[in-house]
């Protein structure tokens, strides 16, 4: 393959429109998913009030892997993030692999959080649930492909609407405990304790819970990839690291405390949300409107980070010569707009499939993507020993403790990842994502094979 002159390589460069205040919020906010708002309900009723250790050990992990993406990050920003850090610490086959896992893992969330948006408006508003996901896909594609800062500006929103939304939910939750909420029928916390106990279902049931907790913490790495994008990535990575531990504590433990101190844990119902039967129990006025709006800014902000996130990936193999080179091309506003069509195309397709394959088969292909999370988590680690090892000059930012804490951080998602394998529920998701990994190895190898050994980054 011939090697890219440097007018042609300059010209495809990102943007770097995205703004200080887009970069915080992105931060800030980039843990808080629908799966906070929904999902957090099937944890509680798999470990009642003990759901809470579950957050705190998943979200713990999560903090420790930021910590060390973070000082790669800070050291050399880029938007391939830990894919290119994998590159260069293991070797191209290591970051071709995780680069693809990754975009396949985002690809797959579109059709799941676009279905999730359809269906919230097609009970508020009305109409076909297939013609509210093509609404919603077109439009997000539209504001990825114009700039940026337009993507900057839109999760600016949709983040501060969910930021909003749990600090009002922690200020009532904390009046209510306190019983001076006017018109709760619920107060103190009580309820940590008096059905069955704080472990009404034992150890096994916390870990099961800690294992559907975990990968709602995916996305905290975005601010790595989205920082390459502002005038100052170190900075911004710096501040998006620092302020993780407390991003988890008050957005995830905070407002899960919140829940299982005000109500029964077996109470909670998970098709409508731990947060809705709260502020029901709080006699909130049309708490089922406010969680639909919440819940639905979630999914719009998780399918707009998704299809940048993806787009990213995808523009950085292509950088590297292992993705098309098509992909690599930014239109003169800076934007990968191949890239972004690309990963839209493929989820918008995925979108379709979760209309018209049979639940069962669909079903599989999300699974394909199940422990995705815990294989970049698992490679950020082994990369931050690796680099660190060859660093001639301290990062801005350090993994405390080294290496201790990271040998353990794999210990643990090892210990993780046998947990689900020993877990029937868990089992097949475990199977069919490191068969996905397999066949994505064995792919990146071949063309590697194919296409010899690159000079440079700049190979296409």
């Amino acid at each position: 393959m011939r090697t890219r002159t440097d007018s042609e390589a300059d010209a495809d460069q990102l943007g770097t429109s995205l703004k200080p205040r887009h970069i915080t919020m992105i931060s800030i906010a980039g843990v808080i998913g629908a799966g906070l708002f929904v999902g957090s309900a099937n944890a509680i009723k798999l470990a009642g009030p003990a759901v809470l250790i579950s957050y705190t050990l998943a979200g713990l992990m999560v903090i420790l892997v930021m910590r060390m993406l973070g000082e790669m990050a800070t050291a050399q920003p880029d938007t391939g993030s830990f894919s290119t850090y994998a590159e260069r610490a293991l070797g191209r086959w290591a970051g071709s692999t995780i680069g693809w896992l990754y975009w396949l893992f985002w690809v797959l969330v579109i059709p799941v959080e676009a279905t999730a948006a359809a269906v919230i408006l097609a009970k508020v508003v009305g109409g076909p649930q297939w013609s509210w996901a093509l609404v919603v896909v077109v439009l997000l594609t539209a504001t990825n492909l114009f700039s940026v800062g337009n993507y900057g500006e839109f999760e600016f929103w949709f983040a501060l609407i969910k930021v909003v939304a749990i600090a009002a939910f922690l200020v009532l939750g904390a009046l209510a405990i306190f019983g001076v909420l006017p018109g709760s029928s619920v107060s103190g916390v009580s309820h940590l304790w008096d059905t069955g106990g704080f472990m009404p279902n034992g150890v096994k049931a916390v870990l099961a819970a800690m294992l559907t907790t975990m990968f709602t913490f995916m996305g905290s790495e975005i601010v790595t990839i989205a920082a390459a994008e502002s005038p100052n990535p170190e900075k911004g990575i710096t501040k998006a690291v620092n302020s993780v531990v407390w991003r988890i504590c008050l957005f995830y433990l905070g407002s899960i405390f919140v829940v299982v101190a005000l109500v029964p844990w077996n109470s909670v119902d998970g098709a409508t949300g731990s947060y809705q039967a709260v502020l029901k129990a709080m006699n909130i006025p049309a708490a089922a409107g406010i969680m639909d709006v919440v819940v639905l800014v979630a999914v719009a902000s998780c399918l707009n980070s998704a299809l940048y996130t993806a787009s990213r990936m995808l523009y950085s193999l292509a950088r590297r010569g292992d993705a098309p080179r098509a992909a690599g091309r930014t239109t003169v506003r800076g934007v990968p707009a191949v890239a972004v069509l690309a990963s839209m195309a493929l989820g918008f397709l995925a979108v379709i499939g979760n209309y018209v394959l049979p639940d069962k088969l669909f079903g599989y292909l999300l699974a394909t993507t199940g422990a995705v999370a815990l294989f970049v988590y698992l490679v950020i680690a082994v990369s931050q020993i690796a680099l660190r090892r060859r660093a001639t000059e301290p990062a801005p930012i350090r993994m405390w403790l080294f290496p201790w804490l990271t040998y353990a951080v794999i210990a643990f998602i090892v210990f993780v990842i046998v947990a689900m394998i020993l877990d029937p529920d868990q089992r097949s998701s475990v199977g069919l994502s490191t068969a996905l990994a397999v066949i994505v190895l064995v792919a990146s190898i071949v063309h590697q094979k194919r296409v010899g050994k690159r000079g440079d980054s700049s190979r296409v």
